[in-house]
């Protein structure tokens, strides 16, 4: 992972990850998004077209940046599965009913 500024001020942009893969990124990206943490993935469009020529690089605004470190370590130790996604969807569909 590498660190770098974009714009000044509360609202400058600091890279937290770079990913090779464009599912990899847009994971990361919509689990941000998810916890309310504003994100830019930066080089997505180029990524997704020649992936292994470009990285995407996840950007957050430098005061949500631990923040977001965190719960990206958070998915690293803990990764969920597609069996433990399923069986969550399957309760939430039941309890629905």
């Amino acid at each position: 992972m590498s660190e770098e500024t974009v714009v000044g001020g509360q609202d400058e942009l600091v890279t937290i990850a770079t990913f090779p893969e464009p599912m990899e990124a847009n994971m990361a990206r919509s689990a941000l998004e998810s916890a309310g943490i504003d994100v830019f993935l930066q080089g997505e469009t180029a990524n997704s077209m020649i992936p292994v020529a470009f990285a995407s690089q996840l950007q957050v605004r430098s005061k949500d940046e631990a923040a977001a470190r965190k719960l990206l370590d958070a998915m690293d130790d803990a990764p969920e599965s597609l069996e433990s996604v399923t069986a969550a969807e399957i309760a939430a569909e039941d309890g629905a009913k």
